[in-house]
Order: structure tokens, then sequence, then C-alpha cells
């Protein structure tokens, strides 16, 4: 009977073993197909859509409860949602770091007018580099880092370009061709690669049928691509079609309120628009999409009757143009179908200096030699695995916008701790200025993410810290700023009247639509 058992033992214990082996050889092959199949290199088409100054609370999957927004909620829920996004409180700065892979002030960008909206042409941008990698390259709205040749999209890494003037479509003093005074957001005059075309329709209507076209053309040559759907909407002047601001105005919501938030809902339709014909198209397998806005939000205080209501901001502290979390924390939602894991919240602190070196991540670019690398991280670790070490940072925010003759008539050390900030994972420290005199307030940004309660007394070592590192931030950028004694340009001077006037005199303005 004991040998029997005995036996037995042996038996179970070399099955044992047996499995056991067989166990680990499983792993570690699996381990080999994870590698295999690991995001850098993967080289997937890359449709980037940022719109403008929407902000984090712009959507009702953050808790919005007047604007409707059901197909980025959706997009959102089946994405890798970065919970931490942090962005620069305006538009060109944002664009700039975006491109470059740098703080904007490392690359020239302080301001968003006064030719301080150029981004240094010591920068090679991600979409030459992407270019260099076999990709073609589109942008589709809003460029806003300068209007001279030399700046302009076509010659820092696009191939093909639909672009606004400036910062805004209407924005004729600041850039934009003057026809678009007559019907902002509509029927509207744009740049299409070198020639000025005459569009029909809603602006993002036309940004969104304009990137579909050209998407399916590279998807019928077989050709990897990145699309930049860089939209101007909402961005003010407030319009947008009657169909999308009647819900509003039943409601008995001010003019503005219905414009903005019909933009909103028209931004919403178009990404629904997108992902359904991608899926028609077969196209969604081999394709990363994100969703991002550009910088906090900007909008009015919403008028119903007599009543005034502060517009839904998600609990956040600020908006568009400010140092605080409302100012720089933005939405971005990555979807990628069978690739990218669903539902998925990463709550490490990241931003848009990461950008650059991600897309050169997936798709297998080199790191270029330039005066001005990237200094962000790539987020693909992040992408294959949220809960991956992530070491922690200082990430530096700056308004800009000083000795511009309007509000801001100080010099730039003058205004050194106006409106600057500091984040880290756990803590958001903002500076200010009150009669000259620097006021600190220092929020536990976990804890207290709508910063309520200010901390600088009881940790004196991290004011410390944290401005020891500014300091030194600071007083780096000054030598990439080198567009700070330019000239304003007046409204008739400005690049692209200039082109305007010349074409209508040559040739005239054709009429162009996408053929989608």
């Amino acid at each position: 009977m004991y040998n029997s058992a005995k036996n037995s033992v042996n038996q179970c214990f070399s099955f044992t073993n047996v499995l056991f082996f067989a166990l680990v050889v499983f792993c570690c092959f699996s381990k080999a197909q994870a590698n295999d199949t690991s995001l850098s290199n993967s080289r997937p088409n890359i449709i980037f859509v940022l719109t403008d100054d929407q902000g984090m609370g712009d959507l009702s999957g953050t808790g919005n409860p007047i604007v409707k927004t059901p197909n980025i909620d959706s997009f959102a829920k089946n994405s890798v949602r970065f919970n931490d996004f942090q962005v620069s409180p305006t538009c060109a700065p944002s664009r700039a770091a975006i491109m470059s892979g740098r703080h904007p002030l490392e690359v020239g960008v302080s301001h968003t007018i006064l030719q301080r909206e150029r981004m240094a042409l010591d920068v090679v941008t991600f979409p030459q580099v992407l270019q260099r990698s076999g990709y073609k390259t589109a942008l589709f709205g809003k460029w806003h880092l300068g209007d001279e040749d030399e700046f302009l999209p076509q010659n820092r890494g696009f191939d093909e370009v639909l672009m606004l003037g400036g910062g805004g479509i209407g924005q004729y003093q600041y850039g934009d061709f003057k026809p678009n005074l007559n019907n902002p957001y509509f029927d509207n005059v744009l740049l299409h690669n070198d020639t000025i075309v005459k569009t029909q329709g809603f602006c993002t209507d036309v940004f969104f049928d304009a990137s579909l076209a050209w998407i399916k053309q590279q998807i019928d040559a077989e050709q990897p691509y990145f699309a930049y759907v860089s939209l101007n909407a909402p961005h003010g002047p407030m319009y947008a079609p009657d169909s999308y601001k009647r819900r509003f105005l039943e409601q008995g919501l001010d003019k503005s309120t219905a414009a903005r938030y019909g933009m909103v809902e028209n931004i919403d339709d178009n990404l629904g628009d997108m992902m359904k014909t991608l899926k028609k198209w077969g196209a969604l397998k081999n394709t990363l999409i994100i969703f991002m806005t550009d910088n906090g939000m900007s909008m009015a205080p919403i008028k119903k009757g007599e009543e005034k209501i502060m517009p839904y901001n998600a609990g956040m502290k600020g908006r568009k143009n400010t140092p605080w979390e409302g100012g720089t924390h933005v939405p971005s939602f990555w979807y990628w179908e069978g690739v990218l894991q669903e539902n998925v919240d990463v709550e490490s602190l990241v931003g848009h200096i990461d950008l650059y070196k991600t897309f050169s991540d997936l798709a297998g670019a080199k790191m270029p030699k330039s005066k001005l690398p990237p200094t962000g991280r790539s987020l693909v670790p992040l992408l294959e695995n949220e809960k991956t070490t992530w070491p922690d940072r200082k990430l530096y925010v700056h308004k800009g916008r000083w000795d511009d003759n309007r509000k801001n008539k100080m010099t730039r050390e003058e205004n050194k701790f106006n409106n600057g900030a500091v984040r880290t994972e756990q803590w958001r420290l903002v500076y200010t200025l009150n009669k000259g005199e620097v006021e600190y307030f220092l929020s536990d940004i976990n804890k207290d993410p709508a910063e309520t309660i200010n901390l600088a007394k009881q940790y004196p070592e991290v004011i410390k810290e944290l401005t020891v590192a500014y300091n030194s931030w600071w007083d780096s950028t000054k030598q990439y700023l080198v567009n700070e004694q330019l000239p304003e340009i007046t409204a008739e001077n400005q690049p692209f009247t200039l082109k305007y006037n010349k074409q209508l005199k040559e040739k005239g303005i054709p009429n162009w639509k996408p053929n989608l």
C-alpha cells in the first residue's frame, strides 16, 4: 500500500514538473509575442483632432448639464484616457509645444499675436520626422505658428494644408483673410497648399470633410499618414449653424452661449461621423485616433433672462489664459481598435510636450539632429501599460503676454511670477502678483483638484524646491525668445492679406470643396 501511494506521489510530482515547465515556456513565448507586438515602431496611421478653447467641462460626459456630446463621450469611454494631461494656457503656445516637444518659451513663442506666435525655425517638427519615416502628413484648420512663407506648415512638415490665417477665422487684424469678416465661420476663404480658395459651408464641417477626403486617398494608396484636424471651434467669435443653436435658444439661453455650445455639439457630430466613416472603410484597426483640446475653457457667463450662470468647468479653478488647473488641464482620449485597451484611465502626469516623442516612437522614427530637440517623453509605455513606472517630473507654466501694450505693460522680468506655475504629480504651485508682491498658492492636487486650500505656509520646503527649479527654468528660456523685439504688423500688411491681394489681381480666388 505504501509503495503504491509513493508511486502515485512520484507520478503526480513528475506531472507537476511537466506542467510547470510548460507554463514557463508559455509565459516566455507570450512575452516574446508581446515584444513582437510592441507599440514602438507599430506604424499606425494617426488622426489627431485638436479643438480650440474647449475645456474639460465642455462635455456631457464630464458633467456639463447643458451641452450634449454623446459621440465624444462614447469615444472617451472606449479609449485610453489621460486624466492628468497638461498643456499651455493659450492656443499658439500649446501648438508650439505639440510641434516641437518643448515648452513654448523654449521655441520663441510667448504670445498669440505680435509675431510672438512664430515658432523658431531651428525646430525640426515631428511632422518632418514622420515625413522622413515614410508618412504623408496633412493639416486641416488652425496652424497659428507664423504666416510668413518660411513659417508655414507647408515648409514645416506637412504635405497637404488647408488653413486659416493667424489665430482665428475673422481675426483680420491679426492675420486672417479680410473677406472672412463678412460671414465668420461660413463660406470661408482659406489657404489650400499654395492657393487661396473660397470654401462652402460651416468651417468645422469643411475641415472634417477635407480631412476625410485626404485620408481616403492615403488609404487607397496604402500610404501611412498623419492627419492633424486642428479646429478653430469653439474659439470666438461665436457662430454656429442655426440648427445647432436652436435647442439652446429655445431654452432661453443667450445667443453667445447658443453659438458656442452649438459649435461643441457640431464638433461632436463630426467626430461621430468620422468614426462611422473610418469603420465603413475598415480603417479603425490600423489607425490611432486622438481627441484633445488646446487649453482650458474660454466662455462668458451664461445669460438666461436676468439670470447669470457661470459655465460648468468640471470643478476646476481658472480657465483659459490662467496658470490654474482650469487653464491647462484638458481631456486627452486615445483610441485604436483592437490594439489599445478600452475604458482605461492613466493617472500619470503627462503633457503636450510628450506628443512629439510619442508619435515618433509609434512611427519607429529616429530623433533628428536639432538645435532645439524635444524634451518630453514618449507616452508609449503608458499606452502599453497604464500602471507602468512613470518618474515624477516638473512641468512649467507661464501665460506669457508680457509688455504687449494691451492688458500687460510690464517687462518679461517683471512678469516672472505673474501667472506662472509648476506642476508635479502631487503639487501645483501657482505664482501671482499682488501690488508687485509675489503670492504663492500651493495645492495638493490629488487631494484638492479644485485648488481650494492654500498649503503654502504648511510646506515652505516644497515652495523652496519648486521655486528654485522654476527660477532655473525661467532663466534658461531667455536665450530662446527670438521674437520679442519684432514690430507689430498692421492688418493691411499681414502676410495672408498680401497673398490674397496679389492672387486676386493675378488670377482671382477659385471655389474649392473636398472631393469626398
